[in-house]
């Protein structure tokens, strides 16, 4: 039984996106793998950190996603960890973006990979970089949150 508000499994993770980055519009896009790709993401040998997205003759493609083989696989498949990835949208969601990136200075960033209905997903944000004051301001208030857990902590032992 799931609900509604559950959020997909997820195979990998961006947080050094959300450290860098101001999200403003959230997509979530298709990927186009092989099948070794897939066996190792169910395994969860991904990762996400290095990862980005650029447009390319009207088409967006992930770079930095790496997908480490699994040692089982299949004998006449070359395995490449760390190829360029093919990202599926709707062609006027895509026009929507490569209008926004080109004109406003925002960038793409693929913020996790997780499971939709038996296939893989991409949720790709519409991103702003933050600046140094910035990334300063999201330090010191993760840390005051943390303090403030260790006090009530503290007082209810």
């Amino acid at each position: 039984m799931s609900t509604k508000n559950e959020s997909p499994p997820r195979i990998a993770e961006n947080r050094k996106a959300s450290f860098n980055y101001f999200f403003e519009e959230r997509y979530e896009a298709g990927i186009v793998l092989q099948g070794w790709e897939v066996k190792a993401l169910r395994e969860g040998k991904a990762q996400l950190t290095d990862g980005y997205v650029v447009v390319k003759d009207g088409e967006l493609f992930i770079i930095g996603l790496r997908i480490d083989p699994l040692k089982s696989a299949s004998t006449h498949v070359n395995p490449e960890a760390q190829r360029t990835r093919k990202l599926l949208m709707h062609k006027d969601e895509i026009r929507r973006l490569i209008g926004k990136v080109e004109q406003k200075g925002y960038t793409l960033v693929p913020i996790n990979l997780h499971w939709k209905a038996g296939k893989v997903k991409c949720e790709v944000a519409l991103a702003k970089g933050k600046a140094e004051h910035d990334k300063r301001d999201t330090i010191r208030d993760r840390e005051g949150k943390r303090e403030v857990e260790r006090a009530m902590k503290q007082r209810h032992k």
